[in-house]
C-alpha cells in the first residue's frame, strides 16, 4: 500500500467517547476510536443521502472519480449504501484524464485497481481525445490569450466532459466527492465575488432545477470535512496518492482555502458554521434564481448545453491553434 504523505492527525491519549479504545481523531464534541470513527463517517454520509434524497431506486449512478481520497471514499460508500439498502442501481465510475504530468497518471492507476477490486465499471476520458491537448500543453497557450488560470481551464473541461460522457453512459445522477471544505470555500468565493447566481447552484444537490441536458450532480460527502475523508481513506487502507494537484496553489480557491483553515484552527466549527448559514439561505437563493431567465442554450459549435451561443469549452478551444 502506498502512503506518500505524513499523517497530520493528532492521536489523543484519551479514550474514545463511546468505548475504552484509544481515539484516532478528536472531533468537536469528543474523540472516537477507529471503529467508531468509521461508523460515524458512514452514518453521516448515509444520513445525507437519505435526507436530501440523493439516490433513488430508479437512478443510474455515475461517480466522478479521480483516484484521490474523496472520490475513492464516495465511490466506496455509494456502493456500500446500495448494498446496505438492497438497491441494485447500475453504478459506474467516470474519470477525466487532463494529462497533468506526474500526477493524474498515478491517481488513475489507483482508481483502476480500486474499481477492479470492487467490480465497478470504469470509463476514462482523455482531454486529448476531445480537445487535442493535455492541460499541461493547453494552459500556457490559453493563459497567454485570456489570462485564465489552469484551474479555470481544468474546471471547464472537467464539467463539460463529465456531463457529456455521463449522458452517454445513461446516468441520471453524477455523484461527486465534494466535501464540506470544498463547499465552504465555494460559498466564500461566491460571496467575495458577489456571485449570488452561482451560489444558488451549490448545496448537496447541484443546480437550481433539473435540466434535460445536464445530468444532476449530488454530493454525499457534503457534511464530511477534508480531514475526515482523509482519515477514513487511511483507516480503510485505500491505495491512494495523498498528493495535491501541482496547479492547486495557483488559483483564487487556494487563498480562500488557506484563510478558512487558519480560521478553523483558531475558531473550531468555522467551516460548519458557514455551511449551516448557507443552507438556511439556499432556498431563497434558488427561488430568486428561478425567477430569472434560466433557459439553457445549445452550443453552436458542439451541440452541448451553453449559457450563451458558444459554450465555455468551445471558447477555450478557439484560443488553441
Amino acid at each position: 500500500m502506498k502512503l506518500s504523505f505524513s499523517v497530520s492527525f493528532r492521536v489523543d491519549k484519551m479514550n474514545c467517547l463511546k468505548c475504552v479504545h484509544k481515539s484516532v481523531m478528536e472531533l468537536q464534541h469528543g474523540s472516537l476510536c477507529r471503529s467508531h470513527f468509521i461508523s460515524y463517517v458512514e452514518e453521516k454520509v448515509f444520513h445525507t443521502i437519505k435526507k436530501y434524497n440523493l439516490i433513488a431506486r430508479e437512478d443510474v449512478l455515475c461517480v466522478a472519480a479521480s483516484g484521490g481520497k474523496d472520490s475513492l471514499t464516495v465511490l466506496y460508500l455509494t456502493k456500500k449504501y446500495l448494498e446496505k439498502n438492497k438497491m441494485d442501481n447500475p453504478l459506474s465510475a467516470l474519470a477525466i484524464d487532463e494529462g497533468i504530468h506526474d500526477y493524474r497518471e498515478k491517481t488513475l492507476v489507483d482508481l483502476d485497481k480500486f474499481c477492479a477490486e470492487h467490480r465497478i465499471p470504469l470509463t476514462i476520458v482523455k482531454t486529448t481525445a476531445e480537445f487535442s491537448y493535455t492541460l499541461d500543453d493547453a494552459y500556457p497557450i490559453v493563459n497567454k490569450g485570456t489570462k485564465k488560470k489552469p484551474c479555470n481551464v481544468c474546471g471547464v473541461w472537467r464539467r463539460y466532459l463529465l456531463n457529456k460522457h455521463a449522458r452517454k453512459l445513461g446516468a441520471t445522477k453524477v455523484i461527486t466527492g465534494h466535501n464540506l471544505d470544498d463547499e465552504a470555500q465555494a460559498v466564500i468565493m461566491n460571496i467575495f465575488k458577489a456571485n449570488t447566481g452561482l451560489a444558488a447552484h451549490l448545496g448537496p444537490i447541484s443546480g437550481v432545477e433539473e435540466q434535460e441536458l445536464f445530468v444532476q450532480r449530488v454530493k454525499p460527502l457534503y457534511f464530511c470535512t477534508e480531514k475526515e475523508t482523509r482519515l477514513y481513506a487511511l483507516l480503510q487502507k485505500f491505495q491512494v496518492e495523498f498528493a495535491e494537484c501541482p496547479y492547486a496553489n495557483e488559483g483564487f480557491r487556494a487563498q480562500i482555502r488557506d484563510m478558512l483553515n487558519d480560521f478553523e484552527a483558531k475558531y473550531k466549527g468555522t467551516k460548519q458554521g458557514i455551511i449551516n448559514s448557507f443552507l438556511a439561505m439556499l432556498p431563497l437563493l434558488k427561488e430568486q434564481a428561478r425567477k430569472q431567465d434560466t433557459q439553457v442554450n445549445i452550443c453552436a459549435e458542439c451541440g452541448e448545453p451553453a449559457q450563451g451561443r458558444i459554450c465555455h469549452a468551445c471558447q477555450i478551444r478557439k484560443v488553441l491553434p
